[in-house]
């Protein structure tokens, strides 16, 4: 049985017409950093990360707090997606945070 992706209003934010599609997230791990990745089953993934079993990067970083999530329509837009918020420095990482919780906050 296939789960659902876990869409949390407080960490998500929408691209394109579609909830369903490619999730680009930010994890915050144990150290401190900050991890950027793509999945089209967030929970599972997070899973994943939480079991060793995902990014060589994140093992051995947890526990792991998802922080931003991001719904694209199509892989394609999630890679171009993830690739923009990589070259983003740390300050700006976490002001893409900010903002995004803020803006719900208001919602």
């Amino acid at each position: 049985a296939k789960t659902k992706t876990l869409i949390n209003p407080e960490t998500s934010r929408v691209i394109g017409n579609s909830i369903l599609g490619w999730t680009v997230y930010i994890v915050k791990c144990s150290d401190g950093t900050l991890y950027t990745g793509i999945t089209n089953d967030l929970e599972r993934r997070m899973a994943e990360h939480e079991s060793g079993q995902g990014a060589r990067y994140t093992m051995g970083r947890g526990p792991l707090q998802l922080v931003y999530q991001e719904i694209c329509q199509g892989r394609g837009r999630a890679s171009r997606r993830e690739n923009d918020i990589k070259k983003l420095n740390r300050k700006s990482k976490l002001l893409l945070i900010s903002a995004d919780f803020s803006e719900k906050m208001k919602e």
